[in-house]
């Protein structure tokens, strides 16, 4: 052994024992956070030399989180941790490369997906600056900026290699299994008719029923297309199917009826996709739908006010409660929440009130034959439950068309890549990851979760995914494997 092998063995076991003293004497005067301190020193190594792994890990880590106010009671603000304090590390590592080598592919900054990103930002940004409650509004600004900074901008350079795509879904699966199953056990002491044990099980991973629901469907287009693929060893075909069994019984025993209503809607897009429906076609059914929806519309909404079905353990009942627009307190609370985002559109039609702070103005635009027995004045019983009108009040008309056209592009560019792609792999991954979107925007109409990190690391995620297969992918229609 050299003199130099020596003094590092001597350093290692001195700081070792300096460590477990300081720990010691800490723990004596009952602070335990020093215990944290190796994983800060592994975090901060990957976040310097391999940020592509710390990336990965906060992928797995974010089903798996849970927010600060779990263990700390009421404060001013929440974060979820592990997550969201390590999305800020890999941000700012992430600017600092940027700023020191310029290495970032330029095609990304001008993707038609990044350009409508710009116009949401850009106008969340202005509204943030004109908000009724500043400090408010900037925090959801932020939140919202380095979701898509690190998930979606950050992401297409990492989804360059084929092989970081799936690393990337199998990392989020992996976990969100983990919850499925707490969960499932949890349900299972209830019994699984237990309808309303479904709103509580999933905790602490999820606040609602509905947003576990609304990730499960978003994932299970694509392990269906892991698991009706042509070729693959027998482990790498059923593995995916069992999955997609464990998933799909989460699913139902979720009760989130948006959650399957979003499903069932991104089916018959594959339908659709698969029977090759011209766009003409789709197109003129559309319209047929939407005028005969619009001369029956005072027998549909008759109709609907006639079911007085509520939500139940039967599963076909619950299903029905859908359209209780009389007696179902769920669904007439959504109603109130969605007329009150309308009523303060009305009075701010171009900033609206400012991102994030529809749950702390709404109350006094509910009225009060709107108001239900879950009604709240002090904002804890959630927002506007739409992606698209809560942004309409808090930040005008633009607002709204801005998260639409967003949507819109995204959805553009996916169905643009699966006429391009030959069939294959990378046709059928650009199909499930489609399809995964589209249960979220569907599901956007009746609930919103892209504040949080559950939602929109995947939602942004298969986004970065359609733009990285876009960006890289060779005449083929191949993602190379080692691109970087």
């Amino acid at each position: 052994m050299t003199r130099a092998d020596k003094i590092d063995r001597q350093l290692v076991y001195g700081g070792g024992v300096l460590f477990i003293l300081a720990n010691a004497l800490l723990m004596m005067q009952e602070f335990y956070f020093f215990l944290l301190f190796p994983l800060l020193l592994v975090v901060f190594y990957y976040a310097f030399f391999s940020l592509d792994k710390l990336f990965m890990a906060v992928v797995f880590l974010t089903p798996l989180s849970v927010e600060l106010s779990r263990f700390t009671g009421t404060l001013p603000f929440d974060i979820s941790l592990p997550t969201e304090p390590l999305i800020l590390i890999i941000l700012m590592l992430a600017l600092l490369r940027l700023i020191r080598n310029g290495s970032f592919n330029g095609k990304i900054f001008f993707h038609p997906v990044s350009l409508s990103l710009y116009f949401y930002l850009a106008w969340l940004l202005v509204t943030s600056l004109t908000s009724t409650m500043p400090l408010v509004s900037a925090k959801f600004f932020l939140v919202r900026f380095w979701f898509v900074a690190v998930f979606f901008f950050l992401g297409v350079r990492i989804f360059s290699r084929r092989r970081n795509i799936n690393i990337f879904l199998w990392c989020y699966i992996a976990a969100l299994l983990i919850v499925i199953m707490y969960s499932l056990y949890r349900h299972a002491g209830y019994g699984f008719l237990a309808q309303r044990a479904a709103h509580w099980v999933v905790r602490p991973f999820y606040n609602d029923h509905t947003a576990y629901g609304a990730v499960i469907a978003m994932f299970i287009p694509v392990i269906a297309v892991f698991a009706f693929r042509r070729k693959g060893t027998a482990l790498q075909l059923w593995i995916p199917r069992i999955l997609l069994a464990i998933f799909s019984v989460a699913l139902v025993f979720s009760y989130s009826r948006a959650a399957w209503l979003s499903l069932i809607f991104a089916f018959f897009v594959w339908v659709v996709i698969r029977l090759r429906i011209s766009f003409g076609r789709l197109l003129s059914f559309s319209l047929v739908a939407v005028f005969l929806i619009f001369m029956l519309r005072h027998d549909i909404v008759r109709e609907m006010e006639s079911n007085t079905q509520d939500s139940s353990s039967d599963l076909r009942e619950h299903l029905r409660s859908v359209t209780n627009i009389t007696s179902d307190a769920s669904n007439l609370e959504r109603i109130n929440r969605w007329k009150s985002a309308l009523a303060m559109f009305r009075e701010k039609p171009l900033l609206g009130w400012g991102p994030g702070t529809y749950m702390f103005q709404y109350a006094p635009y509910q009225l009060s034959y709107d108001r239900t027995i879950i009604s709240t004045n002090f904002g804890e019983g959630g927002d506007a439950h739409s992606e698209y009108l809560g942004p309409l009040s808090e930040s005008g008309l633009p607002g709204m068309i801005s998260i639409m056209v967003v949507a819109l592009v995204i959805l553009l560019t996916g169905f643009r890549l699966l006429r391009e792609l030959k069939k294959g792999k990378e046709r059928n991954l650009v199909m499930g990851v489609l399809l995964g979107l589209i249960t979220y925007l569907v599901h956007g109409t009746l609930n919103n979760f892209l504040h949080s990190d559950k939602a929109a690391v995947p939602f942004w995620g298969f986004a970065a995914i359609l733009v990285a297969i876009d960006l890289y992918r060779k005449k083929s229609g191949s993602l190379p494997e080692n691109q970087q």
